[in-house]
């Protein structure tokens, strides 16, 4: 299956990381990105993510080995002292599809990432293994082998050892209107809910591991985009620098047909940028109901 653009489609994330080196050996040299730029973050793109005071930091830019259309960019600020992964409400994971999941364990050894789960099929979900890391900025990747798709999605199968992008994670306080606001407000449709013992959500909050929670994908068709995950009532708001980005998992791009045709709240004014991931296409972020910051791009 090649990795085609529709409405929705997931263009990116940004991982704020504290050592942009460091990130890089992990991400190019042991996931196997493309290092496509690497430079400062411009003050105009800071201000559309308003963070203002994240201009000028390092950045670099890597796209997947098998070219999809899909970067994920580090950003070097520093840590943030509160910041505990699958505790705050945000973007809380990006998932990979992978080629041979439970070869990944061994490869990550002596690199920044740690297995917080290892690779694991799961009763009842026949479609994909996997597995969950944490990045030198406590940024969550899942890695996600692909095996088949689901009765109401079409998952991507890995066409490089490590690939694109195919799900990501949004942690909210209130599941119900964050789902009806993706519907309504970026045209994507809601899809299958779940209950399961959620152990990525019940190990952070120190519950007991039969303790079930709530998810709903939502999608465009059969594309795959968002689980909105639901967060016990200890979840907070994540704490961040002033001006700068929020950390861990900070930003998610999503592609869109026409930007204007969306009700959302720009944080400055869409326009055409050149770097990648834009390469000429037009782009404004907005925050989501979580906190979340959104980035549309257009794909016309």
């Amino acid at each position: 299956m090649t990795h085609e653009l529709h409405h929705g489609a997931i263009l990116g994330g940004v991982a704020v990381v504290p050592d942009l080196e460091a990130a890089l050996r992990d991400y190019r040299d042991i996931l196997g990105m493309t290092l496509v730029e690497q430079g400062a973050l411009s003050a105009s793109l800071a201000a559309s993510w308003g963070c203002p005071k994240s201009s000028g930091a390092p950045m670099a830019v890597l796209q997947p080995a098998s070219g999809a259309d899909c970067h994920i960019r580090l950003v070097e600020q520093p840590d943030h002292p509160g910041f505990k992964p699958t505790t705050t409400y945000g973007w809380a994971a990006y998932e990979l599809t992978v080629q041979d999941v439970f070869g990944w364990p061994d490869r990550l050894t002596g690199s920044g990432f740690d297995i917080v789960g290892p690779p694991k099929e799961l009763a009842g979900l026949p479609y994909f293994v996997p597995m969950q890391v944490l990045g030198t900025g406590r940024e969550m990747v899942y890695l996600n082998e692909v095996r088949d798709n689901t009765p109401t999605s079409d998952l991507p199968k890995a066409q490089s050892s490590t690939d694109h992008i195919f799900i990501v994670i949004l942690a909210t306080p209130d599941r119900t209107a964050t789902v009806k606001w993706y519907c309504e407000r970026i045209r994507l449709t809601e899809a299958d809910t779940y209950t399961l013992a959620y152990s990525m959500i019940n190990n952070a909050f120190v519950l007991p591991a039969d303790t079930l929670s709530d998810l709903t994908m939502v999608q465009n068709g059969r594309l795959p985009i968002i689980e909105v995950d639901d967060y016990p009532e200890e979840a907070t708001d994540r704490g961040h620098h002033e001006g700068m980005l929020p950390p861990g998992n900070a930003l998610v791009s999503l592609a869109v047909n026409d930007l204007d045709q969306l009700a959302v709240d720009w944080i400055t004014p869409p326009l055409a940028r050149q770097a990648a991931p834009y390469c000429g296409r037009r782009t404004g972020t907005t925050t989501g109901p979580a906190g979340e910051l959104l980035e549309l791009i257009e794909i016309g």
